[in-house]
């Protein structure tokens, strides 16, 4: 097997090979037809494809002379206004040596930029718009600010579907002769939530610990418990047992080894999934955005998760007491 990271190894060398993203890789390729384009803001969640779609307009208007004209820099390592002033003038500064006028710089993580680094940058942008087209990726457009976003055309990526992601995993484990399971591939899914990017790297770390991916497999590589784990020690507490619920969360700090913000934040997704009436699920919500707090805090994690636990079989042996009455109350 390969020591390539397959994010790399499979990652779209062209625009007409990005999945999914049909609106956003239609007005880019556009750009390469005109061979122009302006500054451009890349906005969306992580691994939906902002870099390598930049990469990728790179490589469809350069050709072959892509590395005369193309640089990338991560502004989430190189955030200082030292860096806009010496490295990205630099590159800005000197023209393309290609066919195509200008040249293009990917300033990845940009959002994380320092705000006198992005005033240099906006500086930087209009000096030398002859010469260089900036692409800004970000998470969150809203960080970066007004006076850039008013210099670029907004692109908004969305997380991919599903059946996108599961696609791209079958494609890359045939090539990989590596067998999958349907409930491997389905938990990879549910981890990565849309991050194509985080799929990959879970497909090729559970390829590494055996032979095949299995739903066990991916649960111990993202350090992450089964969720059947979760919903049985909930649904003990919710009937009152709260000794055997709490047994059940050591297994899942001592045994799997889980912090317990990991845990914290299972819970509250299979809250959702539990047969309650709304009015115990959103006392229950509201307790676990108390624990969660404690825990940032630097509470103790097996103490704040028996609380949240306790609180649970409370809640329980409340809604057994109300209903006791009310039969008593029926029988006479």
């Amino acid at each position: 097997m390969e020591a390539a990271l397959w994010t790399e190894k499979y990652r779209p060398k062209s625009l007409s090979d990005i999945m999914d993203q049909e609106e956003i890789v239609s007005r880019l390729k556009d750009f390469v037809k005109r061979g122009t384009m302006p500054h451009c803001l890349f906005a969306g969640p992580p691994g939906t494809g902002k870099t390598t779609a930049g990469l990728c307009l790179a490589h469809d208007l350069f050709g072959e002379r892509f590395q005369d004209a193309f640089k990338e820099l991560n502004a989430s390592d190189e955030r200082g206004i030292d860096v806009v002033r010496t490295t990205v003038k630099e590159f800005a500064r000197m023209a393309s040596l290609t066919s195509v006028p200008f040249k293009i710089l990917v300033l990845d993580e940009a959002d994380n930029m320092t705000g006198d680094a992005q005033s240099a940058l906006r500086r930087t942008m209009e000096n030398y718009t002859n010469t260089c087209r900036f692409i800004l990726c970000c998470n969150y457009s809203g960080r970066i600010i007004e006076p850039i976003q008013s210099r670029c055309a907004l692109f908004r990526f969305t997380p991919l579907p599903e059946e996108k992601v599961v696609e791209s995993l079958h494609r890359i484990a045939k090539n990989e002769n590596l067998k999958t399971t349907e409930g491997g591939l389905k938990t990879i899914v549910e981890v990565a939530e849309g991050d194509l990017r985080k799929a990959i790297n879970i497909l090729q770390a559970a390829s590494s610990m055996s032979k095949g991916v299995s739903e066990e497999t991916v649960y111990q590589v993202v350090g992450r418990a089964r969720p059947t784990d979760v919903h049985e020690m909930l649904n003990h507490a919710l009937k009152g047992d709260f000794l055997k619920a709490r047994d059940e969360l050591r297994t899942l700090l001592v045994k799997y080894g889980l912090s317990g913000s990991d845990i914290v934040r299972q819970i509250h997704s299979e809250v959702f999934r539990l047969a309650i009436p709304e009015k115990t699920r959103i006392s229950l919500i509201e307790a676990i955005g108390d624990t969660d707090f404690r825990l940032v805090q630097g509470g103790d994690e097996e103490v704040q998760l028996s609380a949240l636990l306790a609180h649970l079989a409370a809640q329980s042996s409340v809604h057994r007491s109300v209903r006791e009455e009310h039969v008593t109350a029926l029988d006479r």
